[in-house]
C-alpha cells in the first residue's frame, strides 16, 4: 500500500534543472537509500518529501494521518535549550514516559549529559542529539539526511538494528555503502533531473545501473543507426507528399531533437607525489591528556614507506588528536615525534579549518599554485577543477554557496594539489557522494606514500587499509592485521576466548601484572598474540619482482657511466645523462628500502610458519 506519492514534480534553481517530472510511489516497509553525486539534489528531494520545501511543478499526495519525522544535515536548535528537553519536545501528551526511550537512545548514541545545554555541544554531538529527537519520536516515516555521520562503528551498527526493527518507512541519504546493503531494500537514483527505482540493496543496485546504462546506450546506438538511415532517405529527395510520407519527416525530426542518454561525470584525480627518504614518522611514547581524560597513553610506533593505517574508536577517544599531533597542530603531553626530512605531509582535517567561505573557488586552489604537477605535466589550476567537477562557472562562485559535499571535494583537492607523500585523512568520506568515494579509494590503493585514516566507514577501510589500530577508552591503542572485516573477526576471536587469570595486554605489547602459571601465560600469549603476518597480494607480486628490478636499475647506471665518459667534452648531453643518473640514483635507493622492507617481512613470516 502507498503511504506517499510523488507525482510529475519538477524543480530548477537558477539555470540548473534538479527535478525533471519525476513520480514515485512509496509503499509501506519500504526502507529506501537516495543515490546521486552531490548536487543532483538529494537533500532538497528529502525536503520535498518531508513538505518543507515545494516543488515548482506537481504534488506530494500523502496519507491521511501519516506522521512524518525528518533529520536535516545540519540540524538547528532553540537557545538555551537542554539535550533532553530537545529530545523530549512536543511529547508530553503521549501516552507514555518519552523520556524513558530518550534516554536509552542518547545513551545508546553517547550522550552522556542530558541536561547539558546544546550549545556547549561539538557539531558531531550535536547531530547525534537531532538523530536522538528523531528517533524517540513516535512517527510512521523516518527521513533522515547523512545519519551516519559522525556515529562511531559501535552506534552505527546499533542504528542498523534499530532501523531494520522499525515497522515504518526509512528514507535516507547516506554514503556508508555498509549500512546502505544492511538497512535498505529498495535504492532511488537521482541522476540529471530524472529518478530512478532499483527494488535491491545497494550490492545489486549497481549491477542493475550498469545493465541500465547499456540498454540506455545500446538503444541510443539504435536510434542513431536508424537516424542515418532516414537522413539518406530524406536527402534522396523524398516529397512530403502522401500522409505516410509526412510522418515519417515528423519521426525523423523528433529522433533529431531527442536527447541521448546522459552518464554522471566522475573526478579525475591525478597528483605527483613527492619522493620519501629512508626516515619516515617516528612516534616515541606520545601521551596526551585533556583535564583528567587521557586521550593517547605511552604510543609508540614507527610508520613505513606505503603503509595504508585505519585509527578507529569510540567518539572523542582522541583518534583526530592523534593526527593532530602527527601534523604538528598540537604538542604532545609527552614522547616525540620525529618526521623525516623528506616527508611532505597533507592533512585532511574533519573541521576545513581553513576554508574561507567569501572566497571564490578558484582562488582557494590558486593559494597553493597556479599550475600543479600532475604524471601528464604542469596544468592549471582552473583545468584541475574542472576535473573535479567544478565546472567554469562554479570556480568563480563563492565557496559559500557550495553544498556540504562539494566543500569536502574542493578542500580534497587543495591537499592533493600540495603533491603530499604522507595523508592524514580524519573522516574523509563524511559528505562526498560515493562515486566520488570509490574513485578516491582506488587513487588511495595507487598512491606512492603513507595513508592514516581516521574513519568510521567501514567499507572504505575494508578498501583501503593494511593495519587498524583501534583505540579504547583508556587512551590505549591496540593493532590489528588487515583491514575492518578481518579487524572484526579478530577481535571476536579474542573476545570469545575464556581468559581466566590471564594477562592484560596492553597496545604496546607490555603485561600489566604476572600471569600465575607458566601454563597460564603460554595460553595468554596465543590469545592476544596478532593475527597472523602475511604478505598482500600487492606485495607477494613486488616481492617477486623486486630483485629484477633493482639488477635493471644497476644496468642502467653502469651503463650511464659509461655514456658519461664518452661525453665528457658535451656539456649539454653531459647534464642530461648526469641528471637522468641521479633520478636512477634515487629509484634505486627507494627500490632497495623496499627490498629491506620485503625481506625482513618475509623472514618473519617464515619465522612465524617455522613455530
Amino acid at each position: 500500500m502507498n503511504v506517499l506519492n510523488l507525482e510529475h514534480i519538477s524543480k530548477v534553481y537558477g539555470d540548473k534543472v534538479i527535478f525533471d517530472d519525476i513520480s514515485c510511489g512509496i509503499h509501506q516497509g519500504d526502507k529506501i537509500g537516495i543515490i546521486g553525486i552531490n548536487g543532483t539534489g538529494k537533500t532538497t528531494f528529502l525536503k520535498i518529501l518531508a513538505g518543507l520545501e515545494e516543488a515548482d511543478e506537481g504534488q506530494v499526495i500523502t496519507q491521511n494521518g501519516l506522521r512524518i519525522t525528518y533529520l536535516p544535515q545540519h540540524p538547528e536548535f532553540p537557545k538555551d535549550a537542554t539535550i533532553l528537553s530537545y529530545v523530549t519536545q512536543g511529547q508530553k501528551d503521549q501516552n507514555w514516559n518519552p523520556e524513558t526511550e530518550a534516554h536509552m537512545i542518547l545513551n545508546r548514541l553517547g550522550i552522556e549529559d542530558h541536561e547539558e545545554e546544546i550549545e556547549h555541544l561539538s557539531g558531531g554531538q550535536k547531530k547525534r542529539v537531532a538523530l536522538a529527537a528523531v528517533l524517540a519520536n513516535p512517527t510512521d516515516v523516518l527521513i533522515l539526511d547523512e545519519p551516519t555521520n559522525h556515529l562511531d562503528n559501535e552506534m552505527a551498527a546499533w542504528l542498523e538494528d534499530y532501523l531494520n526493527r522499525f515497522k515504518g518507512v526509512v528514507i535516507m541519504v547516506t554514503h556508508d555503502r555498509y549500512f546502505l546493503d544492511r538497512v535498505t531494500n529498495k535504492i532511488l537514483e537521482i541522476s540529471h533531473g530524472k529518478l530512478y527505482s532499483y527494488e535491491a540493496k545497494y550490492s545489486d543496485f549497481l549491477e542493475m545501473k550498469a545493465q541500465r546504462e547499456e540498454m540506455e546506450m545500446a538503444s541510443e546506438r539504435k536510434k542513431q543507426s536508424i537516424l542515418r538511415m532516414e537522413i539518406e532517405w530524406a536527402k534522396r529527395g523524398c516529397r512530403a507528399r502522401s500522409t505516410k510520407q509526412r510522418a515519417r519527416l515528423d519521426r525523423l525530426e523528433e529522433m533529431k531533437n531527442s536527447t541521448a542518454p546522459v552518464r554522471d561525470k566522475s573526478v579525475e584525480i591525478d597528483s605527483v607525489e613527492t619522493r620519501m627518504g629512508k626516515k619516515t614518522i617516528e612516534l616515541h611514547h606520545i601521551s596526551k591528556s585533556f583535564g583528567d581524560r587521557v586521550c593517547i597513553r605511552d604510543f609508540d610506533y614507527i610508520v613505513l614507506k606505503n603503509q595504508r593505517l585505519g585509527i578507529i574508536g569510540p567518539n572523542g577517544c582522541g583518534k583526530s588528536t592523534l593526527l593532530k599531533i602527527i601534523a604538528g597542530v598540537i604538542e604532545p603531553d609527552s614522547g616525540e615525534v620525529e618526521i623525516g626530512d623528506t616527508i611532505k605531509l597533507g592533512y585532511f582535517s574533519q573541521e576545513i579549518e581553513d576554508m574561507n567561505s567569501s572566497q571564490r573557488v578558484i582562488d582557494y586552489i590558486k593559494d597553493v599554485a597556479e599550475f600543479i604537477p600532475t604524471r601528464d605535466g604542469l596544468i592549471s589550476a582552473s583545468k584541475l577543477l574542472e576535473q573535479f567537477l567544478f565546472d567554469p562557472a562554479m570556480q568563480y562562485a563563492l565557496i559559500e554557496k557550495l553544498s556540504g559535499g562539494e566543500k569536502k571535494r574542493l578542500y580534497l583537492l587543495k591537499v592533493l594539489a600540495a603533491a603530499p607523500n604522507v595523508l592524514l585523512l580524519d573522516e574523509i568520506t563524511n559528505d562526498i557522494d560515493i562515486p566520488t568515494l570509490t574513485i578516491l579509494e582506488d587513487y588511495l590503493a595507487s598512491f606512492a606514500g603513507i595513508v592514516i585514516a581516521v574513519s568510521h566507514d567501514r567499507y572504505f577501510l575494508d578498501n583501503l587499509v593494511d593495519r587498524i589500530f583501534e583505540f579504547d577508552r583508556e587512551g590505549n591503542l591496540t593493532q590489528y592485521e588487515g583491514g575492518y572485516t578481518d579487524y572484526l573477526e579478530a577481535k571476536k576471536r579474542r573476545e570469545g576466548i575464556e581468559t581466566g587469570d590471564a594477562v592484560s595486554f596492553k597496545a604496546d605489547g607490555k603485561d600489566e601484572e604476572t600471569p600465575k602459571t607458566e601454563k597460564d601465560s603460554v595460553k595468554t600469549w596465543k590469545q592476544n598474540r596478532p593475527a597472523k603476518l602475511k604478505f598482500s597480494y600487492k606485495e607477494q607480486r613486488e616481492f617477486e619482482t623486486i630483485d629484477d628490478d633493482i639488477a635493471a636499475l644497476e644496468a642502467r647506471i653502469e651503463k650511464l657511466d659509461a655514456e658519461i665518459m664518452a661525453n665528457a667534452t658535451n656539456s649539454g648531453k653531459l647534464n642530461e645523462l648526469t641528471q637522468q643518473k641521479t633520478e636512477a640514483e634515487a629509484q634505486l635507493e627507494e627500490k632497495m628500502d623496499r627490498w629491506m622492507y620485503l625481506n625482513d617481512l618475509a623472514e618473519q613470516i617464515e619465522a612465524q610458519n617455522n613455530n
